[in-house]
């Protein structure tokens, strides 16, 4: 436990971003994470029987088949012209019938089990302190019996990969402690000598005809080292007696990546039980340092900094402003990203890697309509560039089931995944018949393009990214047909999980042309023709793309409402405060909407937001997250931090878990990428500092947010005026700087001495080439 007397740390300090609590967590959702991008763990801290869930991010149900429908292109074209015709009911019967996938779905992703550790201490307990200190990746209890304190750590460590769980006392021979790991199905638990505890399992995954499981098998091996005292073992149970401290490494693996899971687990812990917890400890605190402190973000003191995250998330729940819950919430977000998504792994899904159950809410899987990009929108902004390589090493493995369904779905080249999919290649329609959105693939591939634009890596670029967009892009440009004045559009398509009337009063969600997809198209194809360019390759291809981009049917505004349309025809909504906006694409997350480039688009579009939220829009989290960025994109800050505040009032859960509810991790990371936005923007070719900058932040500080080009950047303000600057470049590019407005750039210097600055009919805008490793530093007035 900290010392009562020790300096409180200053807001934005390392030592400020912790989460804690007086009391341990009642249920689930209010247990605190640790993850190493693999295993995950959450911790409720009880005292006298502690209850830690675990995961293993590639334990899931299911197992790899080829779930194509042969049937599916023979209908096709009849779909395609019934909805041609207005004939929406005949062409959703038959695409019901006929397109979906075999199955129509996946299956979920699983929790691994619960390592339990009984106490046996049903004394008074005083002094209790529940915290995850996110600065060293640690979850820490502490409490006092009597006269003796007690603690406990629990970190996951990526170096080791394993779970680590340290106990210890203020007097020798205090630790009393029963050992077990349970799980509800599909396992067993066993000792191994006197000092391992082992669970063993398979997925019940039984096809129909199948003599036996096709199942994922997995294992989890638990190794105690108490110091002193007695260890034993008791059936399915360790005995600790009398010990002065005692350590506990817990690893885990499953049959998706090795042959012998309980082979891979016994090399993880002899790797982790040579050394000793001090150096497990520093391992992993090092190593989790390296990343997660990259980025500070300081917003002044609140009035909450004092008092538990609970209690705080009540106090603005009645109306209290607390900029210090921001800095929470936003670093909060990065700390998940890290520990559910590391390089070599898989991505993160619907609930990061924390997941209690064995049927999960829509299965905890990969949404790509939205949820498993909103994921990774704080990935490159927030310093965090190697978190988002799982999601791109996910997105190049749907390559080769994805050509197969482009190919025998719809008759095309390239590769096709629809909107949702596991980890066995799943890419076929799924759902009912708004699973046969074919644009899943294509919006996966804006993170491949963003991966580039903040890094500047063309290796990367050549040799993984480019193939992945270009394959993508030969799927859709072979997949758009003519409509019937011409133009070329989606066929079928529709605006993800929302409805439309038509002027008989029929209700749809089945058309063609939705502008999401248009929009999807452009992005792909305008960042594919970028991307060519700047690898002096495919010079016939960029044309064909260039072409389909003129013919393509454009982004309309309702002669009626002077809304953005959000169908290919001025539909009315059946459902007008729908949690999806998908329309509002082309302004979040991307660039073909921005308000200096496309005003009237950006006018029309505004107009779409305020009247989703005049009807609730924004009630799920993730979607009241994706608001936040919207507002930030129109440069609202207030607005923007109305929605910041209403996501934590109203989808936050104590441990600051995101609430769809249930608990979706998506919310979260929007969350987290929104406040970056407020705070920095580099989308529309210029790096514009404190865009969205609200009222209810008049001083503050960050340093190391991300910007395309290459730039890493800090900033300072006070009374609301940005009062300093620093760009650093990591590669020579021309830097476009924009400033807030009624502010001017004084000079740039580099080293003491001002550099040559272009200076534009925009007072808030100046240019300057920047050379890679040089920081330059913005004098205001």
């Amino acid at each position: 436990m900290s010392d009562a007397n020790a300096r409180k740390p200053e807001p934005g300090e390392f030592g400020a971003m912790t989460l804690w609590y007086r009391q341990p967590a009642r249920e689930w959702i209010e247990a605190l994470p640790v993850g190493n991008g693999r295993l995950g763990a959450m911790v409720f801290g009880k005292i006298d029987e502690e209850r830690i869930q675990l995961n293993d991010n590639t334990l899931w149900d299911g197992h790899r088949q080829d779930t194509n429908n042969p049937q599916a292109l023979q209908y096709l074209p009849r779909v395609r012209q019934l909805l041609f015709e207005g004939k929406n009911q005949e062409a959703t019967e038959i695409a019901d019938r006929y397109l979906m996938g075999n199955p129509k779905g996946v299956k979920s992703y699983q929790s691994l089990g619960d390592l339990w550790l009984e106490a046996g201490q049903d004394e008074a307990v005083e002094d209790y302190r529940r915290e995850l200190d996110m600065d060293s990746g640690i979850v820490r209890i502490t409490y006092r019996i009597g006269d003796v304190r007690y603690a406990r750590e629990i970190f996951a460590s990526a170096p080791d990969r394993a779970v680590v769980v340290r106990l210890t006392a203020s007097k020798r021979s205090k630790i009393n402690l029963k050992v077990r790991i349970s799980r509800p199905q599909d396992a067993s638990s066993f000792t191994e000598g006197n000092d391992r505890l082992i669970l063993r399992g398979q997925v019940a995954d039984i096809p129909p005809g199948a003599s036996e499981s096709l199942g994922m098998k997995f294992e989890a091996h638990l190794l105690a080292r108490p110091q002193g005292g007695r260890l034993a073992a008791e059936s399915d149970t360790l005995v600790i007696e009398r010990a002065n401290t005692a350590t506990l490494i817990l690893s885990a693996a499953t049959g998706y990546k090795s042959d012998d899971p309980a082979q891979a687990c016994r090399d993880s812990l002899a790797t982790a039980s040579s050394k000793e917890f001090a150096r497990l400890r520093s391992v992993h605190v090092a190593d989790h340092r390296k990343i997660f402190r990259r980025v500070r973000l300081d917003l002044g003191r609140s009035p909450g900094d004092d008092l538990p995250t609970d209690e705080r998330l009540a106090a603005v729940r009645e109306g209290t402003d607390d900029p210090g819950l921001a800095v929470l919430y936003f670093q909060f977000g990065r700390y998940l990203l890290m520990g559910s998504s590391r390089q070599g792994g898989l991505p993160a899904n619907l609930q990061g890697l924390w997941n209690e159950h064995m049927n999960a809410p829509w299965n905890s899987d990969y949404h790509t309509n939205i949820n498993l990009q909103m994921n990774y929108w704080p990935a490159e902004v927030g310093n965090l560039s190697e978190c988002h390589v799982p999601l791109l090493d996910y997105l190049a493995s749907l390559v080769e089931p994805g050509r197969r369904t482009a190919q025998v779905h719809y008759g095309c080249k390239g590769f096709v995944a629809h909107h949702l999919s596991d980890i066995w290649g799943f890419t076929t329609p799924a759902d009912g018949v708004w699973g046969i959105w074919p644009m899943g693939a294509a919006w996966l591939c804006q993170h491949v393009w963003e991966h580039y634009a903040f890094s500047g890596d063309r290796e990367f670029l050549s040799r993984k990214g480019y193939p992945v967009m270009k394959e993508a892009a030969e799927f859709l440009i072979d997949f758009l047909v003519e409509d019937p004045q011409g133009r070329l559009v989606t066929n079928p398509s529709h605006s993800p999980e929302n409805t439309f009337r038509k002027p008989g009063g029929s209700v749809s969600a089945f058309t063609y042309g939705a502008t999401m997809d248009l929009e999807i198209v452009h992005d792909l194809f305008t960042n594919c023709i970028q991307a060519a360019e700047i690898l002096n390759t495919d010079a016939a291809f960029r044309d064909r793309l260039k072409q389909a981009l003129n013919r393509l049917a454009p982004l309309q505004i309702s002669a009626r409402t002077g809304r953005l349309q959000e169908w290919i025809e001025d539909y009315d909504e059946p459902e007008p405060g729908h949690r999806h906006m998908s329309h509002l694409y082309g302004l979040h997350p991307g660039r073909q909407i921005t308000l200096r480039g496309a005003p009237e688009l950006a006018r029309a579009a505004r107009k779409s937001l305020e009247y989703r939220l005049s009807h609730g829009g924004g009630h799920t989290g993730w979607s009241r997250a994706w608001i936040v960025n919207f507002w930030a994109r129109f440069e609202e800050g207030d607005l923007a931090y109305q929605n910041l505040k209403a996501l934590l009032q109203h989808s936050t859960a104590p441990n600051l878990f995101d609430l769809h509810p249930p608990f979706q991790i998506d919310g979260n990371f929007g969350g987290a990428a929104g406040i970056a936005e407020m705070l920095l923007q580099s989308h529309a070719r210029e790096v514009s500092l404190l865009p969205a900058l609200p009222a209810a932040w008049p001083e503050g500080s960050f340093s190391g947010l991300r910007a395309r080009g290459g730039y890493e950047v800090s900033a300072a303000w006070k009374a609301g005026k940005l009062a300093a600057a620093s760009i650093r470049a990591s590669l020579k590019n021309a830097c476009t700087l924009r400033v807030p407005l009624g502010q001017q750039v004084v000079e740039i210097a580099l080293s003491g001495l001002a550099i040559p600055l272009e200076r534009t009919a925009d007072p808030c805008i100046v240019r300057f080439n920047a050379q890679p490793g040089r920081s330059y530093s913005i004098v205001m007035k």
